[in-house]
């Protein structure tokens, strides 16, 4: 990822300080890989427990060698399509996975964790967007198998979910999203 991302360290570091404000007991990661991001963000909350969920059983495998076992739940192997782990999370976060999706499968995504997140929850989503400025594309994109969308747009698609969202990081063609269940929105499907 280093490679690809040149500014990797910077955007896991800005992923995990977007959920310090949160108290957090039990969080959902969509897209656990490795572990790098999950290491992080329960570095910052010392009583989570963590359901982790990703496609590739390797790689949870990896991730379960580098977490602390006393602080998971559940390590899944699940898509991001599928459904949702039973709620309620004080947090969600996704690291570099939320891409792979089409704007429908993002928009359906966003529905569904809001859904799942306590209504004190926090959403945190980093990944890699489409700029504004072709000339900020740095990070090699796959066609077919990433499917990046603009940061504006995936606010907005959080607000139709019923989330309160802002860009609080970006670089070139990565954002850190913050979303907050808004106060009196339903919960989506």
């Amino acid at each position: 990822m280093h490679s690809e991302l040149p500014r990797y360290e910077e955007l896991q570091q800005r992923t995990a300080e977007a959920t310090r404000e949160a108290e957090v007991r039990r969080a959902l990661e969509l897209g656990t890989g490795t572990g790098e991001t999950a290491r992080r963000v329960l570095a910052v909350h010392p009583a989570a427990r963590l359901i982790g969920l990703d496609e590739s059983p390797p790689m949870l495998e990896r991730a379960r060698d580098v977490l602390e076992p006393g602080r998971i739940e559940e390590l899944r192997v699940a898509r991001l399509q599928d459904p949702l782990p039973e709620g309620p999370f004080d947090l969600v976060f996704s690291a570099l996975a939320v891409h792979h999706l089409h704007a429908a499968g993002k928009r359906d995504l966003f529905r569904r964790v809001r859904a799942a997140l306590d209504p004190a929850g926090l959403f945190v989503l980093a990944d890699v967007v489409v700029p504004a400025d072709p000339e900020d594309v740095v990070t090699p994109i796959e066609d077919g198998y990433d499917l990046p969308d603009r940061a504006d747009d995936q606010v907005a698609w959080l607000g139709e979910a019923g989330f309160d969202a802002e860009v609080v990081w970006s670089w070139k063609d990565c954002a850190v999203i913050a979303a907050r269940p808004r106060l009196g929105a339903a919960a989506g499907p």
